[in-house]
């Protein structure tokens, strides 16, 4: 064999690695008979016997050609991974740094590295030197194409090519979190964190990864274990602004304003010309009540970036803020400029829209609201059937002979009131009103009861019982006292006061009534309820942070409204009594008289606080934080009539449900 045909032999031994390592070192193995020093057939074989198991050989055949060669980089590399594999992690360490300091760019040792300081325990270290791998390493190229279609919008087509990819390569973890935020962006949190954990048990170091995974804890309300993700990301890097952004968002979260308010005081004297810093900690600014801070960092923001939709949807999103004369103008600028497409030209829509609403002009506003839901139903799938398939089951489910054979069932607790029912319906000033008692705590939206149906539903379909609520059929008195005290467990970090009730205003529990009734037959339900034209219209101009597909189109909300009332119709049908209706206008009309029957059907003794409620020192996390830190006010009530002739697809979409909502106009009186 000559050297031409040894090295020719070689190339076909190597592309044998991937699909039949135990052939390409028989085949290398073959060279080095012929050729004893050939420093190809030596490392190929080395890399083969590696990867089938057999470390020791490695590094017996590596080694005197290391010694021979101690300038070489590529040799120290996989003389440490072999000596790695061997669990010789001491002399592995060695060749890795002595690769390093050769080359010190070379990616690939960065991450050999990591790897064995994580096996070592020493997780800064881990994470500091895959952080070095990270600024040295690139994306793979065939994942280009899904990256691209991730940043158009185009979801699915992402997903198919991520998964296309890790069919063939399982262990890639670019794919697996690009897979994760594919998740994370269609609100499947539960598929976000299972993606984002495999990064990390592939790459303990792979920050990105850590970062992404404390994202979805924040979203998930799972508080505390963020917050231990981003302790161990700050070890690495302190000054990270997306870092610790995340952190002062996840300790507003939990109630910790004055370190989250103090943190980003920071991030922003760091990053002074940081716009979404900028936009993140005037919403920290507005949410604790200091309106008028957070309009000045908003303008901030505009002088910073002129055509920043965020910035100027921030400003529409104070519901008490009005567009001045040359704030309109402005916004209209930046429109005009603005690309066609994209988050930042719809978020300048919805807010031109609020614009020309506070001048008046408005077929032009609704034009805009149309525009933006337009540009943003894009970006989203949303069926109207698979709601309607809900309440289908819900009502074969939850009839008067199911709950009659589970009387008695469920914990005795009292502690929960539930707000339920449409977002923009008033429910964020009855909570307020609720909070403001002596009794009472208010908390947020909490995700736990719907993560629990969420997990039944799961194992239910894992073991093929059914889907929800279906299933609940088959459950025994226990397990719903077990979801009761895990949900009270759950709500608890929500609880710092410790007051005998508590407020969870996750609107769509509307779906989970009869969940309630078997977990907490004690608990309050308030269904908080508003005109659904009026309701409808008000979901249709605002864009929300998250989720909440249907609101982007008039006949899909309207068909969304008529299931909620036919479910909540069942309800009262099915258990009666069990949920009072708090409808938006009486307690406009007669605020008095209707918080008193709230708070009677609660079980609480009335309190003037509650008419007070405005005085009521408290993060409130919705897009009404401004309206409830003011009287009740009835100018509101009827500003949907003024987008009356253009809301033809959502009263189509309602049918008769509009004509028949009870007037509460001689209450005003």
């Amino acid at each position: 064999m000559t050297t031409a045909a040894a090295d020719l032999e070689l190339m076909r031994a190597a592309v044998l690695m991937d699909t039949d390592p135990a052939a390409a070192a028989g085949a290398a193995a073959a060279i080095i008979a012929r050729f004893p020093t050939h420093e190809g057939a030596i490392l190929l074989m080395a890399t083969a016997c590696r990867r089938i198991g057999d470390p020791a050989t490695a590094v017996r055949v590596l080694a005197p050609l290391v010694a021979a060669s101690p300038g070489s980089a590529a040799l120290q590399l996989e003389y440490g991974r072999a000596l790695a594999a061997d669990l010789k992690d001491a002399p592995a360490r060695a060749a890795l740094e002595r690769a390093i300091a050769l080359d010190p760019n070379f990616a690939d040792a960065w991450c050999e590295l990591s790897r064995l300081h994580i096996r070592a325990g020493d997780e800064r270290a881990c994470d500091l030197a895959y952080l070095e791998y990270a600024k040295r390493s690139s994306m793979p190229p065939e994942l280009a194409d899904a990256a691209v279609a991730i940043a158009e919008g185009r979801l699915d087509t992402a997903e198919t090519l991520l998964k296309g990819h890790l069919s063939v390569v399982p262990r890639d973890v670019h794919a697996l979190r690009m897979l994760g935020d594919v998740a994370f962006q269609h609100e499947d949190t539960v598929t976000a964190e299972e993606k984002l954990r495999q990064c990390l048990e592939l790459e303990p170091g792979y920050g990105a990864a850590r970062y992404d995974l404390a994202r979805v804890l924040n979203v998930e309300q799972r508080s505390d274990e963020a917050l231990q993700l981003l302790a161990r990301l700050l070890a690495a890097e302190p000054t990270s602004r997306a870092f610790r952004v995340l952190k002062a968002q996840v300790l507003r979260f939990v109630e910790r304003n004055d370190e989250a308010l103090a943190l980003m005081e920071e991030v922003i004297a760091d990053n002074p010309h940081d716009t979404a810093s900028l936009i993140v900690f005037g919403g920290m600014l507005r949410e604790v009540g200091n309106a008028t801070r957070a309009i000045a960092i908003y303008r901030r923001a505009i002088e910073i970036e002129p055509l920043s939709g965020d910035a100027y949807w921030a400003l529409a999103n104070l519901k008490t803020f009005r567009f001045s004369v040359e704030d309109l103008a402005a916004a209209q600028r930046a429109i005009a400029a603005a690309p066609p497409l994209g988050v930042n030209r719809t978020k300048l829509e919805f807010a031109l829209g609020k614009a020309l609403e506070d001048a008046g002009d408005y077929e032009a506003s609704f034009q805009h609201y149309a525009n933006g839901n337009g540009l943003h139903r894009a970006t989203v799938d949303y069926d109207p059937t698979l709601m309607e398939d809900d309440v289908r089951r819900c009502e074969a489910t939850f009839t008067p002979r199911f709950f009659a054979a589970r009387a008695g069932w469920g914990l005795e607790a009292r502690d929960p009131i539930f707000v339920v029912g449409v977002p923009r319906s008033g429910s964020t000033l009855l909570e307020q009103i609720l909070a403001s008692h002596s009794q009472v705590e208010g908390t947020r939206e909490l995700v736990y009861l719907t993560g629990l149906a969420r997990d039944l539903a799961t194992d239910a379909r894992r073991t093929g019982r059914g889907a929800y609520p279906l299933f609940l059929a088959d459950l025994k008195r226990e397990e719903f006292e077990a979801l009761g005290r895990r949900y009270l467990e759950l709500a608890g970090r929500h609880r710092p006061e410790g007051k005998p009730r508590f407020v969870d205003k996750m609107l769509n529990n509307f779906g989970h009534v009869g969940l309630i009734q078997l977990m907490f037959p004690n608990a309050t339900i308030l269904d908080a309820r508003r005109h659904p034209l009026a309701c409808g219209f008000s979901c249709f101009k605002q864009m929300f942070a998250r989720g909440l597909p249907f609101t982007y189109d008039l006949e899909a909300m309207g068909r969304y409204w008529r299931d909620y009332h036919e479910l909540m119709e069942h309800t009262d049908a099915v258990l009666p009594g069990r949920v009072y209706r708090v409808h938006y206008e009486r307690l406009v009309a007669e605020p008095e008289a209707e918080v008193r029957r709230i708070l009677e059907h609660c079980g609480l003794p009335f309190e003037e606080q509650c008419l007070r409620f405005y005085d009521t020192a408290r993060t409130v996390m919705t897009i009404s934080a401004e309206q409830v830190r003011r009287p009740i006010y009835s100018e509101g009530v009827d500003q949907w009539r003024k987008f009356e002739p253009w809301l033809g697809p959502l009263a189509a979409a309602l049918g008769p449900l509009a004509a028949e909502y009870p007037s509460f106009a001689a209450a005003a009186g």
